[in-house]
């Protein structure tokens, strides 16, 4: 079950099997026969119909169904609090359907007088589904009609992203299984449309990792379009540019998503400014939201009468904090002995990112799971995190169904217990970006570069030379690039 086509018609490779190479699947596969053998050569047999992209999107496809099964209280009973809560079936979709006049026609940035909370292409996004939904304005069936239209694009954005991440890790394509069956996309998948941005920035990474740079910005630029966050891969990719002494590859990528941003964007702003606007200005003033470390402390405060953050302190607070986080990123990234791997940096960035942000809602987690499986694919490592990310989604859900019904703590979960779920996810988190950074230290941890792999993903970068190394310990070992023009000359 190796490859999309006979021998006869690819190069053969070998493939890298994680029953074989991961201690913690190898255990489970005793149940089937145990792992494969020694002697076994993926890649060289014909697979027949079971090919690795054929298997994993059967794995998505059920992982897909077992999300919308999530919700089916909701679909069955309505999405109204506090029950939506109790039963952890709340989605965003249903929500804005209602309040933000989708179901009555509005379409937003379009429609006059339109506000809407997030970017422009998720937006148009809202409005287009919407409008596939048959009837007039905001009934039970239509509800259900618009979460059950969005779900199921979802699942076909979660497809597309499950092969672009199979695709980029070549001799490992089995890792992207770890995004087809990941509890937290099951979990909170479908309670906002997140997924579009993922997917594509995964997509855009697929063509940077195949030096297809203008396509890989213009899909990374409408990733930013959509939710923020892709924006952040320039962090990593300006690292390597700096490592390798390749700047091209930053500036093309680069203009390409500035252009692709430009052109959603800009029409937007020209004929409805204050709509446009409202989301950075909506971001800017909210108070610190669910499940951020400043929402936990300002909880905490509140009950021990400690001072409460206010939202330009916490803004202050955020951004500082996640400036230091990327110096730190930085200077690991040009003083490790060998270049850092394009998905390790992008991961530690994101990560840093969602620790220091005053808001982290609940399907955030889904950021950062394609990343982990191309950063550090270890099984172990993943289950434990997406486990402890479980734990924090239903936390999130018993305090939001205490808040909204009112009814007393002893038939609740406590803030405390809250606070604790919050704190679990953010160590679970650090433990992670930790890892990473150790298999960045020290590449002999690192599980890709065992198998005769430098950088995957990382396109113009792989098996470049070294342009800049700092060394603080020994200086004069340090790759300076005045040095080399000194040799050479």
């Amino acid at each position: 079950m190796q490859e999309t086509m006979p021998p006869a018609h690819r190069k053969r490779s070998r493939l890298v099997i994680p029953s074989r190479s991961d201690l913690l699947l190898r255990n489970f596969t005793e149940l089937i026969g145990g792992p494969m053998g020694h002697r076994a050569a993926p890649g060289v047999v014909s697979p027949g119909i079971f090919t690795v992209e054929r298997v994993l999107i059967i794995l998505t496809v059920l992982a897909a169904l077992a999300s919308v099964l999530v919700k089916n209280y909701c679909r069955a009973n309505g999405w109204e609090s506090p029950g939506q809560f109790y039963s952890t079936c709340y989605s965003d979709f249903p929500e804005l359907f209602r309040n933000r006049g989708l179901g009555d026609g509005t379409f937003p940035f379009f429609s006059e007088g339109s506000f809407f909370e997030y970017p422009v292409l998720m937006g148009i996004i809202a409005g287009l589904t919407a409008l596939l939904v048959p009837g007039q304005g905001a009934t039970d069936a239509r509800i259900l009609g618009y979460f059950d239209v969005n779900a199921t694009l979802i699942a076909a954005v979660w497809i597309v992203t499950v092969l672009a991440t199979a695709r980029m890790s070549r001799r490992r394509p089995w890792d992207a299984a770890m995004v087809a069956v990941a509890p937290g996309i099951i979990l909170a998948g479908v309670i906002n449309w997140d997924v579009w941005a993922v997917g594509l920035l995964a997509v855009g990474m697929y063509f940077f990792s195949r030096e297809r740079l203008v396509l890989a910005g213009i899909l990374i630029g409408l990733g930013t379009a959509t939710k923020l966050y892709p924006v952040l891969v320039f962090g990593a990719i300006l690292l390597l540019a700096l490592r390798t002494g390749k700047i091209r590859p930053l500036l093309v990528t680069a203009a390409a998503a500035a252009a692709a941003w430009l052109a959603v964007n800009i029409p937007i702003a020209a004929m409805n400014p204050s709509g446009w606007k409202y989301f950075y200005q909506f971001t800017e003033d909210r108070p610190a939201g669910y499940s951020s470390p400043w929402f936990a402390y300002n909880l905490v405060a509140g009950r021990l009468q400690w001072p409460v953050l206010g939202p330009e302190a916490i803004n202050t607070l955020a951004l500082n904090l996640f400036l230091i986080s990327c110096v730190l990123i930085a200077g690991l990234a040009l003083t490790a002995p060998r270049r850092p791997r394009l998905a390790q940096l992008a991961f530690l960035i994101v990560a840093a990112f969602i620790l220091t942000n005053k808001v982290y809602s609940p399907q955030f987690v889904i950021w950062l799971i394609p990343l982990l499986a191309l950063a550090r694919p270890r099984w172990r490592d993943f289950l434990i995190w997406q486990g402890i990310e479980g734990l924090h989604w239903a936390a999130v859900w018993m305090y939001l169904g205490q808040v909204t019904s009112g009814g007393p703590t002893q038939h609740n979960i406590d803030m405390p217990y809250y606070v604790l779920a919050v704190g679990l996810h953010m160590i679970a988190t650090a433990y992670l970006m930790v890892r990473v950074a150790w298999d960045i230290w020290d590449p002999g941890y690192d599980i890709i570069r065992r198998h005769a792999l430098d950088d995957p993903q990382g396109g113009p970068f792989d098996g470049a030379r070294d342009w800049l190394r700092l060394n603080p310990g020994d200086p004069a070992s340090s790759v300076l690039p005045w040095r080399r023009a000194a040799s050479n000359a």
